[in-house]
């Protein structure tokens, strides 16, 4: 793909929106019929059965819109590298939808066939690019980058309308730096993705009537770790890493919040909890609608800052990047100091998503 006119971002954009509108209540019937459901537990916030396989109707979006583009204007090099890329992000998907269903899978099997698609990218030639660095160290970064973005999309899926509001802005800023850079099918991906994840936001957004599973989540973080790669495929055109870590801050913070918590608690890093950086802004006295929303905030300045990052010079960035570092300490700071390893509910606890009874009656024929 050489270039794209901007209504062509436009026609993307509202197709895959258009799609992912669509195919969310389709895919809440269908896991309402099959009883593919999340169900409450000592981990979950929620109190009531959720319907799981948004991330179907995520992944099935995607690769349509993809599928479509593909069809009416091939891109001029590179549709076996981007048939992988697609391939790849849907057999995670495949995989956390057999969490969802099955549970139980080993942390590590998972951990092991993100590491292999992370491999893959790196044979297809997406690298993490580090001036000066061996071939194996950039390897390894490359696979380590994949596999971290991916489980912190997944982490963040802890709270209705979280994560999918993160990954869409975080696909819009990919979006927006790669149009300056005129890396025209990034943009072209990245809208896309965008679309997918504001669609399915329409239905998450808390009482969330539907969630996207590991199967939605892995898939964004996968995508999006790539997408990030592919902004420093290029020398000429090549994005600074302190942007490229700037963008999906707001995730990997929560990741590092909660992991470093557990290990100081000495409790597995494995095992789900309640103790993100949303819970404990609930129990903090926040709404669950203002929880989210200040994490929106949070994710807008990170995404405006690599913006501006990714336009000024080298001072500039590292003034970004202290900035960003020195906001995610205080951050730390304060969160940390918020309980949230007893077994007492906070009075602000999250309340109960919309009943499974609720949604039987609303979308099974009477």
């Amino acid at each position: 793909m050489n270039s794209m006119p901007l209504w062509g971002y436009g026609a993307v954009l509202g197709v895959s929106l258009l799609l992912s509108l669509l195919l969310t209540p389709l895919a809440l019937a269908a896991a309402i019929r099959f009883r593919i459901l999340d169900h409450p537990g000592p981990t979950k916030s929620h109190t009531a059965a959720v319907p799981y396989l948004g991330g179907a109707a995520i992944v099935i979006s995607f690769a349509a819109v993809v599928l479509i583009a593909v069809g009416i204007r091939p891109p001029a090099s590179g549709l076996a590298e981007l048939v992988a890329f697609l391939g790849l992000g849907a057999a995670l998907a495949v995989l956390g939808l057999t969490d969802d269903i099955y549970r139980g899978l080993s942390p590590v099997l998972r951990v092991l066939v993100e590491a292999g698609a992370g491999s893959v990218i790196w044979v297809l030639g997406d690298s993490a690019h580090l001036a000066g660095a061996p071939g194996w160290l950039n390897a390894l970064i490359t696979v380590l980058w994949i596999v971290g973005v991916t489980n912190a999309f997944n982490l963040l899926d802890n709270m209705d309308g979280l994560s999918a509001g993160i990954a869409a802005l975080t696909a819009l800023t990919i979006f927006a730096i790669a149009c300056f850079q005129q890396r025209y099918l990034v943009a072209s991906l990245s809208i896309a993705l965008a679309g997918c994840a504001i669609g399915f936001l329409w239905h998450n957004f808390h009482p969330a009537k539907i969630y996207m599973g590991d199967a939605g989540s892995l898939f964004l973080g996968f995508v999006l770790s790539v997408l990030l790669l592919k902004l420093r495929a290029q020398q000429a055109t090549r994005v600074d890493i302190a942007v490229i870590l700037a963008i999906p801050a707001v995730a990997l913070f929560d990741t590092a919040l909660v992991v470093a918590s557990r290990l100081v608690h000495r409790r597995n890093p494995f095992l789900g909890g309640k103790d993100h950086t949303s819970h404990r802004l609930i129990r903090a006295g926040r709404s669950v609608h203002g929880a989210v929303a200040l994490i929106y905030a949070a994710g807008a300045l990170c995404d405006g800052a690599a913006i501006v990052m990714a336009h000024l010079g080298r001072a500039a960035r590292i003034a970004g990047i202290v900035g960003i570092v020195g906001a995610a300490a205080c951050a730390a700071i304060y969160l940390g100091r918020i309980p949230v390893y007893n077994d007492a509910p906070a009075a602000s606890e999250s309340p109960p998503s919309t009943s499974l009874d609720a949604q039987i009656d609303e979308y099974e024929p009477r």
